[in-house]
């Protein structure tokens, strides 16, 4: 299970004069299972929130719920055990370790489990194939082009299979082919279960959502349901929207 509901959420940072109110009054609820994208110009509170929502940056008030526990209210050790086990992190910028192999960069989020190497080693090599990877197991990021890179990075994501995967621009740094590649990535994997809440400034990526929240100033302005359909090689279409900017 991986419902998420958020209520009333709050950041400000500074204060007085000086406070700059980053994500203002947000509630949304996701369902376990849905692929829902996080829209906005630079600045409008996207990636605070997916901060948030991932328990990296604490609200300034609010609640955060996943499967109805408050996770701003657990313990620090809690807390971390809640991002271990239940969350997988897809960045723009891959942050891949430039000396170790790509079986190994993927093996990093098992590093506190109390399992064998030899687990861990399969576990990688599981994520590896997953993304189309394992024949490159061995190799070293530098060796690899930057769609690979970050088809590893998601290997990293879901070694230990979280049920929920937040991606923060996973296509920034990448071309349109590169891109479409790993969003039917994503998408495979919201189709064997996963949550999966991505940030993202393209309409046309975000279209592969069943849901997308429009952020504006820090604030929720629009939301739009949509209806998706899988077209030829499994690329998914929205067929139905409630809004949807640009052609």
């Amino acid at each position: 299970m991986a419902h998420i509901e958020g209520i009333d959420l709050i950041k400000q940072y500074g204060a007085g004069e000086a406070a700059v109110l980053a994500v203002r009054d947000i509630s949304f609820d996701i369902q376990s299972g849905e692929f829902v994208s996080i829209m906005g110009e630079s600045g409008s509170g996207k990636s605070t929130l997916l901060s948030i929502i991932g328990a990296l940056n604490t609200p300034t008030s609010g609640k955060l719920l996943v499967d109805g526990a408050d996770v701003y209210h657990l313990g620090q050790e809690e807390r971390a055990d809640f991002r271990r086990q239940s969350l997988g992190f897809v960045f723009q910028n891959f942050h891949l370790i430039p000396y170790l192999t790509l079986a190994e960069n993927v093996m990093l989020p098992l590093a506190t489990l109390k399992t064998g190497k030899k687990k861990k080693a399969t576990m990688a090599e599981e994520a590896l194939d997953r993304v189309g990877l394992l024949k490159k197991a061995n190799r070293l990021p530098s060796q690899i082009s930057g769609g690979e890179q970050e088809r590893v990075a998601i290997a990293r994501a879901i070694v230990n299979r979280p049920p929920i995967l937040l991606a923060d621009e996973p296509t920034g740094n990448l071309d349109s082919k590169t891109g479409a590649e790993i969003m039917r990535l994503l998408s495979n994997l919201n189709d064997e279960g996963a949550t999966v809440v991505m940030v993202t400034h393209s309409v046309e990526y975000a279209r592969y959502a069943g849901r997308m929240l429009l952020l504006s100033d820090g604030q929720l302005v629009q939301e739009s349901q949509s209806t998706i359909e899988k077209g030829a090689g499994g690329q998914r279409k929205m067929s139905q929207c409630t809004w949807c900017i640009g052609p």
